[in-house]
């Protein structure tokens, strides 16, 4: 079996369900080790996470605990090994953590998201090693199991560690699966804000029958969301779309027909461009609330921040190496939800996102082209050429 295939196999047959790893870190250490990388366990309450680096032109390589150089910038690649839960293992064709090659594609849970890119990346530097061991710069691998769960302890605490560390991260590929038809036609440069509220306006409770002796916070509320639901945030970019608000749920009411309620709970989010910042977005609701006159109370829940990684070393590399191995032009694109890119941008470095088609992600019998695996290992290898080579 092709080692990028054999590999994947081996990561899906670990059943990672999040925030669980299954010793997905541990079989990819001990790849990294054998090339070379140093290999850092950091876990953060019941989340495993590894942090692994290797220096090229001067640097000792014999494996974990060995000293290591820090000269020159860092390509890090990026991901998860936990995946979300199977749904009824009754429903899948073959068993979601037995690894099954089926009229060319892989079936399992992870195949597409993201077990396939971890076991490209891992190739990726193999090949790159094995031909250039003495490359300028660094390689670096930030893995956690907590991408698919709350992401509390994973990424998130291992960017902090580092920062804390003084290790700033250059280039990094985050292996979400990024392309709509196939392998390589759209990579992620950045990713919209997430910025959630839970409102809460108050009013009287009373008899449905005797509405003057009552304040209905329904009644007050709607103008006000209707007001919310009707203002233009921003216009957008080149590489965002206009921001979005949304109400997801509203929950008033006591259970009974005829008694007017003494609150309504509102939730809503906003999905927000690099046109506008999360606190422009509180300060501005909180004045349409204002105008409106209720007596209301708001809890915020900033879940990423919008990022985009325009043109550059990064992007220009994955555009050349996409060529190279697919013949196509790629589109950028910052569409979609959140990825653990939003926890490293922030620092300075230069983010995208490139993977599998993610046409099967989450769903029941989740797969992957058996075949774009070692395409997808190419490309990072592409990468790491182009950015580490003098």
């Amino acid at each position: 079996m092709e080692k990028t295939l054999a590999l994947a196999c081996e990561l899906i047959r670990r059943p990672s369900v999040t925030p669980e790893d299954a010793d997905c870190q541990a079989l990819m250490a001990e790849h990294l080790e054998a090339i070379g990388f140093q290999c850092t366990d950091m876990p953060f309450g019941e989340v495993k996470n590894l942090w692994a680096e290797r220096s090229g032109k001067g640097a000792e390589r014999s494996g974990k605990g060995a000293e290591r150089g820090s000269e020159g910038p860092i390509v890090v690649f990026a991901g998860h090994t936990d995946v979300v839960p199977t749904g009824p293992e009754s429903q899948w064709q073959s068993p979601p953590f037995e690894p099954t090659l089926r009229d060319g594609l892989l079936y399992g849970r992870g195949a597409a998201d993201m077990k396939g890119s971890l076991a490209a990346m891992i190739v990726a530097c193999e090949e790159f090693v094995a031909s250039h061991p003495e490359h300028r710069g660094r390689i670096g691998f930030l893995i956690t199991s907590d991408e698919e769960g709350p992401a509390v302890n994973g990424t998130v605490k291992v960017v902090e560690a580092l920062v804390d560390a003084g290790k700033a991260i250059d280039w990094c590929i985050v292996g979400e699966p990024s392309s709509t038809s196939s392998l390589g036609d759209v990579v992620k440069n950045g990713r919209r804000g997430s910025l959630g509220a839970v409102l809460t306006v108050r009013g009287i409770q009373g008899h449905i029958a005797y509405p003057h002796l009552a304040d209905n916070p329904i009644h007050r509320a709607l103008p006000a969301l209707d007001a919310l639901t009707r203002e233009v945030w921003d216009e957008g970019n080149d590489f965002f779309p206009a921001t979005s608000f949304q109400i997801s749920n509203i929950n008033g009411g006591t259970g009974a027909t005829n008694v007017i309620p003494g609150e309504v709970e509102v939730v809503f989010n906003f999905r927000f461009s690099t046109e506008v910042t999360d606190t422009e977005l509180r300060q501005r609701t909180e004045t349409i609330l204002d105008a409106h006159g209720l007596d209301y109370s708001i809890d915020w829940n900033l879940s990423g921040q919008a990022f985009l990684t325009p043109s550059g070393a990064l992007v220009e590399a994955a555009v050349e190496s996409i060529r190279e191995v697919a013949g196509i032009e790629t589109e950028l694109s910052t569409a979609g939800g959140t990825s653990d890119g939003r926890f490293i941008a922030p620092t300075g470095t230069q983010v995208l996102e490139l993977g599998p088609v993610n046409a099967t992600i989450h769903k029941i019998d989740e797969c992957v082209r058996a075949d774009d695996l070692p395409r997808l290992a190419a490309m990072y290898r592409g990468i790491l050429e182009k950015l580490l080579l003098d």
